[in-house]
């Protein structure tokens, strides 16, 4: 599969910021907040830098968040519109998804 990106993206979590972040060529290009709440985190906000969009860079950093709550086993509450919308697209990832009180 080719990255349509140039350099390599790496999603890495910034614990102390609370946020991960979508870092390309050592600068953060993007970036999705997060509350962590036992083992749910809470995604409120999605963040791609403006120079940088167009590039499919939001579905990248989506994706790698994803994939590390996953490798992790926690579940994610998509507040974030994004998010949400991505995790719509993907419906492969539905179990990722955290129960809201209702």
């Amino acid at each position: 599969m080719s990255n349509p990106v140039a350099g390599d993206p790496v999603v890495r979590d910034a614990t102390e910021q609370q946020r991960y972040e979508l870092v390309i060529d050592g600068e953060v290009a993007g970036f999705a907040d997060y509350e962590r709440r036992g083992d749910v985190l809470v995604l409120p906000h999605t963040v791609i830098d403006p120079r940088r969009r167009g590039q499919g860079l939001g579905a990248v950093l989506v994706a790698g968040v994803l994939e590390d709550v996953r490798r992790r086993g926690l579940r994610v509450i998509p507040t974030c519109w994004y998010v949400a919308q991505h995790l719509r697209h993907h419906p492969e990832l539905a179990d990722l998804v955290a129960p809201t009180p209702g």
